[in-house]
């Protein structure tokens, strides 16, 4: 399974998922629906499923426009997004599982950033390939997505599920965010230096418009403060004294940086 990272709107990623020995294509969370089929004519292949991970414009904005050029495909969704996406006609809950070519990716129910959010992850199929998940807005590059439907608790639990997945997982989120996430990582985290040795090679980066996304997860584990609220440290600085309201205040910290 091969997968293009095509730029959407202001900062959004779309993730093509391409079967070349089938000549076959699935989109997870098309915002926009001319760089999908840009790139299915550069491929020629045919588009068989959109797999959304929630509801909100920027992630669902291209499925009707797909669906008229390729009305055959199936378009994925959480349960909980009944009534919300485009189009759907798959209603996914916690440990379902979603076939595309070759590969089954697990569903894992993701709620916070909204109720109904879910994920999807490819798990490796040779010792030596990392898995793939695409996260959508839960899990950002040294960040996560605000709580906009959702509670501080289901969203620790929610990153629980993910942190637990292996170190190397490529991890696909929806948005280039991480130079602005890491510049506040090191505002509660300052003294971590695997974090500041990323900050600056994600500006280097940046100062060149390169991606930073794909990210991995092992990295995140180290780097990511919505990741570390357990980290004693962290709790320190944030004055708290558990793991759900650490997050909380990291949140709230966020959300006036």
């Amino acid at each position: 399974m091969q997968v293009y990272r095509l730029p959407a709107l202001s900062d959004n990623y779309i993730f093509l998922l391409h079967d070349p020995l089938q000549n076959l294509a699935a989109v997870v969370d098309p915002a926009d629906a001319v760089p999908v089929l840009h790139c299915l004519k550069t491929l020629g292949a045919e588009l068989v499923a959109i797999l959304n991970t929630h509801h909100h414009a920027d992630h669902v904005g291209g499925n009707t426009r797909l669906l008229q050029q390729f009305p055959e495909a199936v378009v994925c969704g959480g349960a909980e997004d009944r009534d919300r996406i485009p189009g759907q006609q798959v209603f996914l809950r916690d440990g379902d599982r979603v076939s595309f070519g070759d590969r089954d990716a697990e569903v894992l129910f993701v709620p916070g950033h909204t109720r109904a959010h879910i994920a999807y992850y490819f798990a490796p199929v040779t010792p030596n390939e990392a898995g793939q998940l695409f996260c959508g807005d839960t899990l950002f590059s040294g960040g996560c997505g605000r709580l906009f439907e959702g509670t501080p608790t289901q969203m620790v639990q929610s990153l629980s599920k993910l942190r637990a997945l292996p170190d190397n997982t490529c991890v696909w989120c929806a948005h280039e965010y991480t130079l602005k996430n890491l510049e506040f990582a090191l505002t509660v985290d300052r003294a971590n230096a695997a974090l500041q040795q990323r900050f600056a090679e994600v500006k280097a980066s940046r100062s060149r418009n390169e991606a930073t996304i794909p990210s991995n997860l092992g990295v995140e584990k180290h780097t990511n403060p919505f990741l570390r609220w357990d980290n004693v440290e962290i709790q320190a600085i944030v004055q708290s004294g558990n793991g759900i309201q650490t997050f909380a205040r990291l949140r709230g910290m966020k959300d006036q940086f």
